[in-house]
């Protein structure tokens, strides 16, 4: 008996710990404490101005001045009218806040910085990026009606298509970490990793291991992840760790606790680049969630493709353009562009033409919208979607819809199990209106959607990192491919009609008798749908 109690008396002094622990990790955490020094600097960087505006009439009347320059700067600028509306509401509601916050976010020098730097070394890669002659014949005879896209996205995008391309689709993570890690065990030259999560776990300690071995073997190797990763997956010193085993190591824009702009702006990007022979993109990151090996919001459905030849050099290229963002010495590209071998891998499709390309937010160009746009103003049977968020401007909306009036089957699949549940309400509060205008929505019941993916036709496919948010489409640094006429565009609508067959679709009664409190927050929260 006496046993029985010490055992129970043990238990609960663990779990006191426990509880403690975790209460001490969010009091003191590095998540909280980043956002408390931001905090901090917004109440010293603003407060000031709110009081002074309070008290001084001349103080008022400068404002009232510089509220109505802004408002004709923003009626005459190229932003999304959605932004526009955003700070109009701010800057009418509490005056001084927003003419202070709207002024700080434009004269930001580090921004202009880094897109200058974006130009020059796009400029240095240029070289490597001329489209092919005998592709352009080929688009001009055979691919006529894609001539305008692969002109878009060479032009505005910088990067050229491809003929003849070698592509492979997989329909879960599960599938492309296998085929990963056969391709990463085949590396002899270089290996380049850049992913906007990476998170310890089963799959990150399978890859890490054979890094690490390859970098023992003279394979170059260079990772890089987003800055997010900081605030509460990866310790600080996870860069030092990495290079202490030969693997070189960048963090893209580390989280600061200082008020900026450009760290609204994340490398949302997935590349995995191996010998400049294959090239991985998708929604896939390195994280056990992504493979199903963690539960946390049901069946994680994600997808990706693997690219190989000339096409992979696009890849190659976005990867060194990121990378160097920070470097002082120019890079040594040639070493990286890979003659094409023109033997494919088991599994891959090939055939037609494919366009790898970016899309950054800072060359007032956006390239990920316009390729989603085109596809649907130009469908001539059906569009098929499958995105994780749903958080649109007016020109997606109106294209949606105005394709289903025009006899397009507009179909799209979303998560009935999402990850952010402000997400979630914000993507619900588009429903009614696509629904009326003929679009169908579906929800994947079995848990999160987390794919980017375009079908359309039988003929074309963007598979990649963007979704269909405004932080996807104006705000991150996102990367994809668009596929046309390749046999794998067949795979990856065959993957969307099994995926369908998972799913239930939402009807507009199905919209009325949704949460009344969820429907209003996500009316409110349409206020600032342009920062999500």
């Amino acid at each position: 008996m006496t046993e029985t109690i010490r055992k129970q008396h043990r238990a609960g002094h663990d779990a006191l710990l426990r509880k403690l622990k975790g209460l001490w990790k969010l009091l003191f955490g590095r998540t909280t404490i980043f956002v408390l020094l931001l905090l901090i600097q917004a109440f010293a960087l603003f407060g000031g101005f709110v009081i002074l505006g309070s008290k001084v009439i001349a103080i008022n009347y400068g404002v009232g001045f510089i509220s109505v320059l802004i408002l004709v700067y923003l009626l005459n600028s190229r932003s999304d009218a959605n932004f526009k509306l955003m700070w109009v509401i701010l800057i009418a509601a509490v005056p001084v806040f927003g003419v202070t916050l709207f002024l700080y976010t434009r004269i930001q020098p580090g921004t202009a910085t880094l897109s200058n730097r974006i130009d020059q070394l796009l400029n240095e890669q240029k070289v490597y990026l001329a489209p092919a002659r005998h592709t352009i014949e080929t688009e001009l005879v055979d691919a006529r009606q894609e001539y305008g896209i692969f002109k878009y996205i060479y032009e505005e995008g910088h990067y050229p298509s491809y003929e003849n391309a070698s592509v492979k689709y997989f329909p879960l993570g599960e599938d492309k970490f296998a085929e990963m890690v056969r391709q990463l065990e085949r590396a002899e030259k270089f290996i380049f990793l850049e992913y906007f999560i990476i998170d310890k776990g089963l799959m990150w300690d399978a890859v890490l291991e054979i890094l690490k071995r390859k970098a023992r073997q003279g394979v170059e190797v260079r990772l890089m992840y987003d800055g997010t990763c900081t605030l509460s997956l990866l310790p600080l010193s996870f860069p030092k760790e990495m290079q202490k085993l030969g693997i070189q190591c960048k963090v893209f824009s580390p989280m600061t606790p200082f008020l900026s702009t450009h760290q609204n702006n994340r490398d949302h990007r997935k590349i995995l680049v191996i010998d400049g022979r294959v090239a991985f993109t998708g929604g896939v990151n390195l994280a056990d969630e992504y493979i199903n090996r963690r539960v946390r919001f049901g069946h994680w459905k994600d997808t990706a493709i693997m690219v190989g030849g000339k096409a992979v050099d696009s890849f190659t290229l976005m990867f060194l353009q990121m990378w160097n963002i920070d470097e002082t010495r120019r890079e040594e590209y040639h070493k990286y562009i890979i003659a094409s071998d023109e033997s494919i891998d088991p599994g891959m499709k090939r055939g037609g033409l494919i366009a790898p390309y970016g899309d950054s937010p800072f060359d007032s160009e956006e390239v990920g919208e316009k390729v989603y746009l085109d596809i649907i103003n130009r469908a001539e049977k059906y569009v098929h979607i499958m995105t994780p968020y749903l958080i649109l401007d007016e020109n997606m909306i109106h294209s949606l819809t105005f394709a289903a009036q025009r006899g397009i089957e507009v179909k799209l699949i979303l998560p009935h199990i999402p990850d952010k549940k402000y997400a979630y309400w914000l993507a619900r509060t588009y429903y009614g209106e696509l629904i009326r205008g003929g679009v169908k929505i579906y929800e994947y019941l079995p848990g999160f959607v987390h794919a980017k993916v375009f079908t359309s036709d039988d003929k074309k496919a963007v598979v990649g990192t963007i979704n269909m948010d405004y932080r996807s489409l104006y705000l991150h640094f996102e990367c994809a491919a668009y596929i046309y006429n390749n046999p794998v565009v067949d795979d990856i609508e065959e993957d969307f009609q099994n995926t369908l067959e998972k799913c239930q679709r939402i009807t507009l009664q199905n919209c009325r008798n949704y949460n009344l409190a969820a429907r209003a927050a996500g009316r409110a929260l349409r206020i600032v749908a342009p920062l999500m």
